[in-house]
């Protein structure tokens, strides 16, 4: 099993770096391939007495800016890249024809094992969570979230954060390639934060009788969050990688009242595999 086909819709924000040093950290483990290309966003706008949707660019995508977009992505993966490398060889492409917007990478990463993007937040430049849900919902596919400062290990001390839901279940199984490379793994359930479903203990047996080992964990938020305890548990073992099922409530219940996707997707600072 391997993780091969890597995508990397590229924009230049303070995440950029660390959204290529993941693709270069995933690829490298199973001789990956990395296609990136210059992502421009879009933003639906309604012209003055009419309600029918335009959608616009922010900016007009330039040939001049998706050049800088290819020019970065090329230092790294030529430059910056192989002298921090470990593993199997790293092949990378430039996709030059990509239409802007979240429908665009969304339908093309359906063709890939994984989309790699910056932890999206409330920097109108930076990463946008539209993007993320977009890849999550329309692309079958899962998505790798960079955190804000570029790791240096990802995929030996794996936690799961194992909630019951049919997201984790299906993030489990796509995450299974990564599952069977590491060296650690911690299925931990934060009690109260769950749906009927089987336990961590339940989910570790499953593993094991694919030739995985896995401990199961059980922990109580107490005051804290779903999310908070997620995070400080990561933190706690070092984690290299979170494994977590996406919106396991609505999103507009998640804006509303928060949840642990949201709270993750906010504050995390290590790289979370993410499927829904």
């Amino acid at each position: 099993m391997s993780m091969r086909a890597i995508l990397v819709p590229l924009e230049q924000n303070d995440y950029t770096q660390s959204v290529l040093a993941c693709a270069h950290l995933l690829a490298s483990r199973f001789g990956g391939h990395i296609q990136g290309f210059a992502f421009f966003p879009m933003y639906e706008v309604y012209g003055f007495g009419d309600m029918t949707p335009l959608w616009v660019t922010e900016g007009r995508p330039s040939e001049e800016l998706a050049g800088e977009a290819r020019k970065v992505f090329d230092r790294f993966m030529r430059q910056e890249a192989p002298s921090q490398a470990e593993g199997a060889p790293v092949s990378f492409s430039w996709l030059t024809e990509a239409d802007p917007g979240d429908i665009f990478v969304a339908s093309h990463a359906r063709v890939f094992d994984i989309t790699v993007l910056g932890r999206p937040g409330y920097d109108p430049s930076g990463p946008r969570s539209s993007t993320l849900e977009a890849v999550l919902f329309e692309s079958g596919k899962p998505c790798l979230i960079a955190p804000p400062t570029p790791p240096r290990e990802l995929g030996d001390n794996i936690v799961i954060a194992w909630n019951r839901s049919t997201e984790t279940a299906l993030a489990v199984a796509l995450a299974m390639p990564l599952l069977h490379q590491a060296k650690r793994i911690t299925i931990l359930t934060v009690e109260g934060g769950t749906v009927p479903g089987p336990s961590g203990e339940q989910l570790a047996n499953g593993l094991k009788l694919n030739g995985i080992d896995a401990q199961a964990v059980n922990v109580t938020a107490g005051k804290r969050t779903s999310g908070e305890m997620i995070l400080e548990y990561t933190a706690s073992v070092g984690a290299d990688l979170l494994i977590k099922g996406a919106y396991t409530q609505s999103r507009l219940r998640q804006m509303i009242f928060g949840g642990a996707t949201s709270h993750i997707l906010a504050n995390t600072t290590l790289p979370v595999f993410m499927a829904r």
